[in-house]
């Protein structure tokens, strides 16, 4: 991280970050771009802007967060997890927060797994699976899932509801204008036993307009035990 990064941070943050954080947020650059150079998790251009577009879009989920009141030793679940956005910038500066990485693809957790190891991220919990397939246990029992750029909404409701606690949160990194999406996914959100709250607006830090929404979803009920559906159903018949 270079001053200007380090500034608007602290800014999103509003607090200033520890000499630990620094620390592991520079071995967390270094290691993603050495593994990135056989492994391919995000674009060798996106490389350029990897601050910008991927660990300051991750640390935007803080503005839900302040919003909502949301305490820091919750635990949180994230889908599709990729190449740990948003869970490894949230595990470095949330450490009471038990965060929980999932995706179907081995050689990123196993990225992650590396990363915990190395960046000893006591609160990240990576794990290879598809959603589908999580443990019965994990439903209704986070009290927040969050997501970033996986699938339509309709779908990816599916996906994340259903592992939130009644009571819990859904948000969903989407870009701009996502409202048709939001449209389309009414039927999910009753289904589901969810509703929509609001859409809170942010810009990334580009030279480029970049304007970013995060889709606010609250759990009222339980969700039926038959979801999410096995085999991806929820892609090829989505509710």
């Amino acid at each position: 991280m270079n001053n200007h990064q380090i500034e608007l941070t602290e800014k999103l943050l509003d607090r200033n970050l520890t000499k630990q954080e620094l620390l592991q947020f520079c071995d967390y650059e270094k290691l993603f771009k050495f593994y990135n150079a056989h492994t391919n998790l995000i674009s060798k251009n996106d490389e350029n802007v990897f601050f910008e577009k991927h660990i300051y879009d991750s640390l935007c989920l803080s503005v839900f967060f302040n919003k909502y009141r949301i305490p820091e030793n919750i635990k949180l679940l994230d889908v599709g997890t990729g190449g740990g956005f948003p869970s490894v910038p949230l595990s470095i500066v949330y450490p009471e927060m038990q965060i929980y990485p999932v995706d179907s693809v081995a050689k990123k957790i196993g990225f992650i797994e590396l990363v915990q190891k190395e960046l000893r991220l006591e609160n990240l919990h990576p794990l290879c699976k598809r959603v589908e397939d999580l443990n019965r246990d994990f439903k209704n029992s986070f009290d927040v899932v969050t997501s970033r750029a996986v699938a339509a909404l309709n779908v990816l409701l599916e996906y994340t509801v259903p592992f939130a606690k009644t009571g819990g949160y859904f948000a969903a990194y989407k870009s701009k204008n996502a409202a048709q999406e939001i449209a389309q996914a009414a039927n999910a959100s009753d289904v589901l036993k969810c509703e929509f709250l609001e859409s809170i607006s942010y810009n990334l830090p580009l030279e480029q307009d970049y304007t970013r929404e995060l889709l606010i979803f609250k759990k009222n009920r339980n969700t039926s035990k038959d979801y999410p559906r096995k085999s991806g159903q929820a892609k090829k018949n989505p509710l």
